[in-house]
């Protein structure tokens, strides 16, 4: 026994570690994305993200997350501030069954906490007020996220409906969690100066399509801990078809984007592929350890269709979104949540009903809670910086410092400004 659970822990602390390594991934794909006058500015949220997230969920998030067994089906529950380590063995070989420790359930369980925010991050980048999405992030890490996590995973009223809403690692309660919340912040902050210019689009490309790149891969490597991890042990079967779903999904996230794009917009791009792998994680997440190999690569293949006709959509709609949050992560978190319904071991009808109730009801939460929290520091602290410091950059306007020093910087905006 005790050579179980020792391997069940380290499994599940190296998959905190790649969890971790997703952060590094979203600080690439946002920074490259986005133009290099804004870098130092995207690099700072992702840096800060973390740390509050980790933080915050150490305080109250963790508690009321799992406030325990007196909460079972209930909307909210708070166990105190803190952590409170179990005496003895009861926080090691006999918690969680024996499959890891209270320390390291803690630790993974925070990593989840900050992508939530990060995803808003990257929807909402180079025009929004630094100290304003700071505050956004203590409120909606610290409180939202743990609220609708507990509607799960802590033994809440979804996981008490007749048939139990079923989400794995996250489709719904981490993904869709941060695309409601970087809806709401969209709509609110309006587009970035010039985007949308006399009725027509204007793309606004991100400075370096390498570091991007460079992000997804890294997501996708930390995803194989965030799903992997999600089994919460070590067990060689289910965490080996986790890793193959996840993997057919991505895969076939990447194909589904790739000939979407070239029907839709006529064009090989580039980002639409790399979203489109995110977009298959995503859609898998809720159901990876559900699903067998077809499974796997439909759910992946209309997740990276989705993303495309999203992305159009959205710009169509004049929601500036500048890295494709929303549509891979709020629009393929409603779609993988779904899909469990539809697809692999759970597919029936009331499933279905299930994944549709905890969709909508997650979604309304979030929505309004994000929009109320925006709405506040809109008409208090505003959350738009300047026309001039979006001109400039807000690695000037806000921190005073370039990422490229000695590059020329590109103010292709300063003709529409002016």
């Amino acid at each position: 026994m005790e050579g179980i659970f020792t391997t069940n822990n380290l499994w599940m602390m190296i998959a905190t570690v790649l969890v971790f390594i997703m952060h590094l991934g979203f600080a690439s794909l946002e920074s490259g994305l986005t133009q290099s006058k804004n870098t130092v500015n995207i690099l700072f949220k992702n840096a800060t993200i973390l740390p509050i997230g980790l933080l915050t969920y150490c305080l109250w998030g963790f508690n009321i997350m799992y406030p325990g067994e007196d909460y079972a089906g209930a909307f909210f529950g708070f166990a105190g501030f803190g952590l409170d380590l179990p005496e003895g063995v009861a926080g090691l070989a006999e918690y969680a069954d024996g499959a890891y420790t209270y320390w390291t359930d803690f630790i993974f369980q925070a990593m989840f906490a900050a992508t939530a925010a990060t995803i808003v991050s990257g929807a909402v980048a180079e025009r929004i007020k630094l100290n304003s999405f700071l505050i956004f992030t203590v409120i909606y890490v610290g409180l939202v996220y743990p609220i609708v996590g507990m509607w799960k995973w802590g033994g809440g009223f979804l996981q008490t409906l007749e048939t139990p809403f079923y989400d794995f690692a996250g489709s719904t309660l981490v993904h869709s969690v941060g695309g409601w919340g970087a809806l709401v912040g969209v709509m609110l902050l309006g587009a970035r100066l010039g985007k949308y210019v006399d009725g027509k689009i204007r793309p606004i490309p991100g400075h370096s399509m390498p570091l991007a790149t460079i992000g997804v891969f890294l997501l996708w490597f930390g995803w194989y801990g965030f799903n992997g991890g999600s089994v919460l042990s070590a067990d060689p079967g289910l965490v080996s078809l986790v890793f193959v779903t996840t993997s057919l999904a991505a895969a076939a996230g990447a194909i589904g984007a790739l000939f979407t794009s070239l029907i839709v917009i006529r064009s090989n791009d580039l980002t639409m592929v790399l979203n489109g792998i995110l977009g298959g994680l995503v859609g898998i997440t809720a159901g990876a350890d559900q699903m067998g190999v077809t499974d796997s690569i439909l759910i992946g293949l209309i997740a990276g269709a989705l993303v495309v006709l999203a992305v159009v959509f959205f710009d169509r709609m004049k929601l500036d979104d500048p890295v494709g949050a929303i549509s891979v992560h709020l629009v393929c978190g409603i779609w993988g949540t779904l899909a469990v319904g539809i697809f692999g071991a759970l597919a029936s009808g009331t499933q279905f009903v299930s994944q549709l109730i905890g969709v909508a009801v997650i979604g309304v939460f979030c929505f309004v809670s994000a929009l109320l929290i925006f709405y506040v520091l809109k008409v208090t602290l505003g959350i738009r910086v300047s026309a001039e410091e979006e001109v400039e950059g807000l690695d000037i306007g806000e921190h005073k410092m370039r990422a490229y020093p000695d590059m020329v910087e590109d103010h292709t905006q300063e003709k529409v400004f002016s």
